[in-house]
């Protein structure tokens, strides 16, 4: 009975272990070949910014899997960005390499931004200071004071009061004061 229990026991571990055999098989595959390239530019200290992801200032140099192309931007504050492709060439009897091996790149300075015109903005027209009236001429005694109609716009300043001409004597004489009875 006890060696039976062994012999599950056995089982399961190498079962458990068959599972997780993927794992432990992937250390055995080989790591991806490289190419050590090295990047240069004029002037010096542009960033070199592999299609993989990589990137350093150059000069530098930088180890690159030989499997497929490689596409490199350079870019410096002032300059134009420049791209490189670099590719793999596969010789016989030696391992692949990357070509052009150095990377060399002369960076164009960039122009200068447009300068910006200064924009002009329509002035307003000032606000004119409020006409003063007419001087009136002097008004001619009337016999009697025409009504003036209302205004229709706003209600101005009601204009000066003058004082009111003395009676013109009638060119009649006066009637008789009526008499008491």
């Amino acid at each position: 009975m006890m060696i039976r229990v062994i012999a599950i026991i056995v089982g399961a571990l190498t079962l458990a272990a068959c599972s997780s055999s993927s794992d432990w098989l992937n250390g055995l595959k080989p790591a991806p070949q490289t190419d050590n390239v090295r990047f240069e530019s004029e002037p010096p200290g542009a960033e070199a910014k592999t299609s993989n992801g990589l990137t350093c200032r150059t000069p530098c140099s930088l180890a690159l899997p030989v499997e497929a192309p490689v596409t490199i931007t350079f870019t410096l504050n002032g300059y134009e960005p420049a791209t490189e492709t670099v590719e793999p060439l596969a010789m016989t009897g030696s391992p692949t390499e990357m070509r052009p091996n150095p990377v060399m790149v002369e960076l164009t300075a960039s122009p200068p931004p447009p300068a910006k015109k200064p924009v002009r903005r329509a002035r307003k027209p000032a606000a004119k200071p409020a006409a003063k009236p007419a001087a009136k001429p002097a008004a001619k005694p009337a016999a009697k004071p025409v009504a003036q109609p209302a205004p229709a716009a706003a209600p101005a300043a009601p204009p000066p009061m003058q004082a009111a001409p003395a009676p013109a004597p009638a060119p009649w004489p006066a009637a008789p004061p009526p008499q008491q009875q």
